[in-house]
């Protein structure tokens, strides 16, 4: 019976071990061209008056005639308050930004930038000679480009044993 039970015992010992094992690979490359763009802000009209010794009927601001119209200026009429005195005055006007007609948005894109108060414009980027590769070894070539471009690459190996 000894032989027997140690005979068992050796042949579980020679079984072969038993595991999952799952071998994953991905990789990929990701070439980007920024697009230009422009953001433009459209600014108010501005008016303001102050001074010592002038007595005024005041100016100010005329509404729009339209939305796509900027405000204007009313001038006031000015007048020493004690001849031959001191005095001071200052009056500041800045005409805003009306829209120019022509101006069109069609889809979401503005045919033609309207030139407001406040632009900002970045120039897109320039392809170049961007490029990018992985082979099935994942050896990655990356080719810089030019002004405004990037090249990402990426390759994962993943071993899972259960």
């Amino acid at each position: 019976m000894k032989k027997a039970l140690i005979a068992f015992g050796m042949l579980l010992m020679a079984a072969p071990a038993h595991a999952d094992l799952t071998h994953k690979i991905s990789s990929s490359v990701q070439l980007t061209v920024d697009a230009s763009a422009s953001q433009a802000t459209r600014l108010g009209s501005t008016y303001s008056v102050s001074g010592s010794n002038v007595s005024a009927t005041l100016g100010g601001l005329t509404a729009p005639a339209s939305a796509t119209a900027a405000a204007t200026m009313n001038s006031g009429t000015y007048t020493q308050t004690t001849a031959g005195s001191a005095f001071s005055f200052s009056e500041t006007f800045n005409g805003g930004d009306a829209i120019p007609t022509g101006t069109t948005v069609s889809s979401g894109v503005v045919g033609t930038l309207p030139a407001f108060g406040s632009v900002t414009t970045t120039a897109g980027g320039v392809a170049g000679s961007l490029a990018g590769t992985i082979d099935s070894a994942g050896t990655m070539s990356l080719t810089a480009g030019g002004a405004g471009t990037s090249a990402t690459g990426q390759f994962v190996s993943e071993i899972t044993i259960k």
